[in-house]
């Protein structure tokens, strides 16, 4: 399993949301790039970058930000938010980033998973966020009625890289991850899970190391380094432990 520490962009700045409200919003770095070199010194393995003003816009808003993360460091990077059509996902490819996460469109418009798929290879993965087990989309703002478990095997049957799985509730609230709903979507496809949302103590990480079997590959960290609740150091070292 490996950690991916997240730079959420708003205006140009490192944030972090609570459920995913615009208004509701922390300011940790001015700087990015500073940013994101901070998290690769800590061991952070991949990072994780979304483009929050995107998200809700439906279009690209923090490109010359996440050019200086790609410019500033040598780990893999994956970026989602705003990502709508196969130009935006050759654009950012081109530009460094590893690979693309769908979220939105990949509800809205499945056929664009499917030819991102065959396009880019290896290239594209899914964001699939849940309340109550049920997809939610456009900055979370809508709840639909499709079960994340049904999209998943969707996604998977398109030849997606992996799902990012976030529940909502969890997410910023740092009240630990839902454990229970991430081993299920695990389990109910063969592609690799990264879970997200509600990371808060290193026992979270063990709790999701525990669950590695199931599918679990993964695990996205944002306001608990932020924050200090936990050390990025420690917990990539956590995950090494026995290996």
């Amino acid at each position: 399993m490996i950690i991916l520490p997240a730079i959420d962009l708003k205006e140009g700045r490192c944030v972090r949301l609570e459920q995913g409200l615009m208004d509701k919003d922390t300011v940790y770095n001015d700087n990015p790039a500073a940013q994101a070199k901070i998290w690769q010194e800590q061991g952070g393995e991949y990072l994780h970058i979304v483009d929050l003003d995107g998200a809700f816009a439906g279009v690209p808003k923090n490109k010359s930000a996440i050019t200086s993360i790609v410019e500033a460091i040598d780990i893999p990077t994956e970026l989602g938010g705003g990502i709508r059509d196969l130009e935006t996902i050759e654009a950012y490819l081109d530009l460094g980033i590893n690979r693309v996460i769908l979220g939105t469109v990949a509800k809205e418009n499945p056929e664009l998973v499917r030819e991102a798929c065959g396009k880019f290879p290896g290239r594209i993965v899914v964001g699939i966020d849940a309340k109550d087990g049920l997809v939610a989309v456009r900055g979370w703002a809508d709840v639909t009625e499709k079960l994340a478990t049904e999209m998943a095997k969707e996604m998977e049957d398109f030849g997606v890289e992996a799902i990012i799985y976030t529940d909502i509730s969890r997410d910023g609230m740092m009240q630990g991850p839902n454990i229970e709903a991430t081993k299920a979507l695990a389990e109910a496809i063969t592609i690799p899970v990264i879970a997200s949302g509600g990371l808060s103590t290193l026992d979270d990480i063990s709790r999701l190391i525990a669950i590695e079997s199931s599918g679990v590959t993964g695990v996205i960290t944002g306001k608990a380094i932020y924050s200090g609740a936990i050390d990025l150091r420690a917990a990539v070292a956590l995950t090494k432990k026995g290996k």
